[in-house]
């Protein structure tokens, strides 16, 4: 561990200084024959050129994966990327929240004191990752695959999260014609930030062979309509009202952030722009009804407002809200009282993509991307798409949350702040 001025038992603030991500490729697409380490490396190395921080500086990777391949991919990644052999990687799993989650670990150990520099992210594999295979319980019987492992006890209800969407559309009366259209809108705004580059600063662009780089998210549909959407059937239950359209795809991504200690930033010397950085103001996991998880987000936002008495979600210039599926969304941000339109402004994970373990992660990385750069984004983005500008106040909070599979929810509290008057005085 590094030394520390004045008391080393002393609470510090957790600021992120660099946010990066992969393009994310559809389940069998662009990223297909990459493992989940050789997915994160490139982050992980892009972190470090973006700082101009060493390897052997950094104090621990902590990396959320959910669904393969076991083992420790944390500190598999660091090793791949050329980290020294002294760093050491934690992976947890917290399913869909595991990205977030461990940014929020990251944050933990950095204001207690234990640690100074933290990369953490998530990453996911879905074309990689390993299959199922239940342990046949007598010599007599055939092994079974297995789509997942259980989230909840099937006493209390263990829903598939398509069958647990189409639960939270009835029960909350969200029709097919608004799951569409949120559908539709993700889409577009995702189009619109390919084309304008607003992704451009945040996307690490990913090696395949020699003559082939993937630097494009490969999900969002620039020929998608309503007319189109309309026809698409219901998957998860007979007359109902969740599509392949208005749900998530399934996908390959990872991403990461690098979080330092706000007591080391006046002795680091960081490139001239990098000036601003996202400090961790909170964060919040929780559970919910099992049978209904993606109405985590709801309970998760409300505890943070509760521990923070002075806050107001119309306080919160920017919200990123994954979108497993629309049914879900928009339950939730009726719930929350959040408009539509202060929402996902780049396009959310309908559009962009759900890889499982990097989503929260990729939300913070978007936050990151969105809140520092706020001029580009006012002309861009904001004052078009949505017909306002946030106030000053308001640009400098963000948050970001996430539905969980065994019914839980988890969401995070930033905000935007100037290195200079904020730690150099």
């Amino acid at each position: 561990m590094h030394s520390r001025e004045n008391d080393p038992t002393a609470r510090s603030d957790a600021v992120i200084i660099a946010a990066r991500r992969s393009p994310v490729g559809r389940v069998g697409g662009s990223l297909k024959t990459l493992s989940v380490e050789v997915l994160m490396a490139p982050i992980l190395r892009s972190l470090l050129a973006d700082t101009g921080l060493e390897s052997s500086r950094v104090d621990e990777v902590i990396l959320g994966n959910a669904i393969g391949p076991g083992g420790n991919p944390a500190r598999v990644a660091l090793l791949e990327a050329g980290f020294p052999v002294s760093i050491p990687g934690l992976t947890i799993d917290r399913q869909c929240g595991s990205g977030l989650a461990a940014i929020n670990q990251a944050a933990r150990l950095i204001q207690s004191g234990a640690a100074e520099i933290v990369i953490a992210g998530g990453v996911e594999s879905c074309s990689t990752a390993p299959w199922r295979l239940e342990k046949p319980r007598s010599l007599y019987e055939l092994p079974q695959f297995s789509q997942r492992a259980r989230f909840a006890p099937e006493a209390l209800g263990d829903p598939d999260m398509g069958s647990a969407a189409e639960t939270i559309a009835q029960y909350y009366s969200i029709s097919r014609d608004r799951q569409d259209a949120y559908a539709l809108q993700s889409h577009q705004k995702a189009i619109a930030s390919q084309k304008s580059g607003r992704f451009q600063s945040e996307l690490c662009p990913i090696s395949i062979s020699s003559t082939t780089v993937i630097d494009q998210d490969e999900c969002p549909r620039d020929s998608l309509t309503l007319k189109r959407l309309a026809k698409l059937p219901a998957v998860f239950q007979q007359e109902g009202t969740v599509t392949v359209g208005n749900a998530c795809p399934i996908n390959d991504g990872a991403a990461a952030v690098l979080m330092v200690s706000s007591r080391l930033i006046p002795t680091l010397t960081l490139p001239s722009k990098l000036n601003r950085g996202l400090q961790f103001v909170d964060a919040i996991a929780t559970g919910v009804d099992p049978t209904m998880p993606g109405m985590g987000p709801v309970a998760a936002v409300q505890k943070i407002v509760q521990r923070h008495p002075n806050l107001n979600l119309d306080d919160v210039g920017w919200v990123e809200f994954n979108e497993a599926f629309a049914s879900q969304v928009l339950a939730c941000l009726d719930a929350l009282a959040i408009p539509i339109e202060r929402v996902n402004p780049g396009g959310g994970a309908i559009a962009l993509g759900h890889p499982y373990g990097a989503s929260g992660a990729i939300l913070v990385t978007r936050l990151f991307t969105d809140m520092l750069q706020p001029d580009w984004f006012r002309s861009n983005v904001r004052q078009d798409q949505c017909g306002h500008s946030p106030s000053t106040d308001s640009e400098r909070l963000g948050l970001a949350t996430l539905g969980i599979g065994g019914g839980m929810g988890i969401a995070t509290l930033v905000k935007a702040v100037d290195f200079y008057s904020n730690f150099r005085n």
